[in-house]
């Protein structure tokens, strides 16, 4: 028998990946009154049948994650809304728009002649466009679902963890936490009102894509506002720190006890 050559193995179990994360999240598209479109992907609740209002939680991937298959942006993070225990004790809408490959989710110019990658981030430049039509489609179903405007949720990683700090940054009252991950953001521009939003940050210490600095600035600035910021750094971990954060066993309970 021949033996499969390992980027082919790899290729297979990334594809066994995304079958898998694909169960329960039901494809959509969004279309603005522009006619632009946001693919996205949502796992509803398990039980909706009561009148309780359901928080909805939105997730921003990474860069790599970008593309118009509405499927690569449940690489990461969606098996742990998938797991039977968390959908019974933690009921959301869980939303993975995915950004087109020509796009970004945050207002960053990249510098990709070394690594880690030196970005510069400027909140006063104009949203990018698939970031707005991220808010735009939290807003249309903060108005067609059951959803507890109290308790909306940001989480993302890399590209999305830019993103995260910018959504809360443009819209602070839209959300009541967020957990930004090996990430960064303007922290010159980066709103009082914002800072106040509880969050929980991650980043391994020896990213060699995302300089963890990036995220120390971050909770630098958020500080001088919000005391009780939750920061973890990550010894002798690379740019998967997601992984140990989607490990933590409070990670969770943490996020959905807040609330506006």
């Amino acid at each position: 028998m021949k033996k499969i050559p390992f980027v082919l193995t790899l290729l297979l179990q990334h594809m066994i990946n995304f079958s898998n994360s694909a169960q329960g999240f039901e494809a959509f598209s969004f279309i603005n009154e522009n006619a632009d479109t946001l693919l996205y992907r949502m796992l509803a609740p398990a039980h909706t049948g009561d009148s309780k209002k359901i928080p909805l939680v939105l997730f921003l991937h990474g860069a790599g994650e970008r593309g118009k298959d509405n499927v690569k942006q449940l690489t990461h993070g969606a098996s742990l809304f998938l797991n039977e225990l968390n959908r019974e004790k933690f009921p959301a809408y869980v939303v993975f728009p995915q950004c087109p490959e020509e796009d970004y989710w945050a207002s960053v110019k990249i510098d990709r002649s070394s690594m880690p990658l030196n970005l510069t981030f400027d909140y006063r430049q104009k949203i990018t466009k698939s970031l707005s039509l991220v808010i735009s489609l939290v807003k249309q179903l903060k108005e067609e679902k059951n959803i507890d405007e109290n308790r909306i949720y940001v989480v993302g990683l890399s590209m999305g963890g830019m993103g995260t700090f910018e959504i809360i940054h443009r819209e602070p009252d839209l959300f009541a936490a967020a957990l930004p991950m090996c990430g960064g953001g303007d922290a010159q521009l980066f709103s009082k009102r914002a800072a106040r939003i509880p969050m929980w940050i991650f980043h391994g210490e020896e990213d060699g894509v995302v300089s963890v600095q990036y995220s120390r600035d971050m909770v630098a600035r958020i500080r001088k506002f919000n005391k009780s910021l939750r920061y973890t750094e990550y010894p002798e971990t690379n740019h998967n720190s997601w992984d140990r954060a989607f490990a933590e066993p409070d990670l969770l309970s943490w996020l959905f006890l807040n609330e506006k």
